[in-house]
């Protein structure tokens, strides 16, 4: 993959495109909070997983899809190979975020996205719970409002989708605290734009979260 990959405009649904952050997967870079658990080498093959899982939960939208690593790399690491293979089997087009924090980074994803499209969804590699009819349900709500979030359990949120944008509007945000949902809300109030929430859902980020995922995916029916 070349160091800046521009998403390629997709035809399939040019309403809609639904974008999924992730980070490489190195050792001591991700899921930190559950090396306690599982070891530095051990996170990262949960990140592997749960980026799989989102992954196939957001295909099955069908719906333009992009994939957005959170740095340019010379070569990408072995772990990552699961990752890139699903991505190719998929036909998913690989970008490069830009910016100094999330916000800068999901705001311009956002901004370029909607050059090409009427609404944009941006999705974390850490929230197996949002599925395919959680991402219908924001662009719905999308046709009502400028913003639409799907709040977390821990005070963020597992998505946030947008059709239109406007300067500095995921500015001054506590990234990783329990007021982001809170904060994003009253800046956009500041800003004039207008947005709404989903039903809150939950993402992994403790080692209770990856014990729910694993207990989740077992009870999952087959098929």
């Amino acid at each position: 993959m070349s160091d800046t990959e521009n998403p390629r405009p997709e035809c399939a649904s040019p309403e809609a495109v639904v974008m999924q952050f992730a980070k490489w997967p190195v050792p001591g870079r991700v899921k930190t909070r559950l090396s306690p658990l599982l070891g530095d080498e051990g996170a990262m093959n949960a990140h592997v997983r749960l980026s799989r899982r989102v992954l196939a939960n957001l295909a099955e939208a069908r719906l333009p899809l992009q994939f957005w690593w959170d740095r340019a790399l010379v070569a990408p690491p072995v772990a990552a190979g699961p990752i890139l293979a699903d991505l190719e089997t998929l036909g998913v087009s690989q970008c490069i975020q830009q910016g100094n924090d999330l916000g800068q980074r999901m705001h311009g994803a956002l901004e370029l996205a909607l050059q090409r499209h009427d609404k944009a969804v941006i999705v974390g590699s850490d929230c197996p719970s949002v599925e395919a009819r959680y991402v219908q349900a924001a662009l719905a709500l999308l046709d009502r409002h400028d913003v639409v979030m799907g709040p977390s359990d821990d005070g963020g949120y597992v998505l946030l989708a947008a059709k239109r944008t406007v300067p500095a509007m995921l500015d001054d945000i506590e990234w990783g605290s329990g007021r982001v949902l809170v904060q994003t809300r009253d800046r956009l109030d500041r800003l004039g734009l207008s947005h709404a929430c989903l039903e809150p859902r939950w993402d992994v980020d403790e080692p209770e979260d990856w014990q729910r995922f694993l207990r989740e995916l077992a009870e999952a029916p087959e098929g």
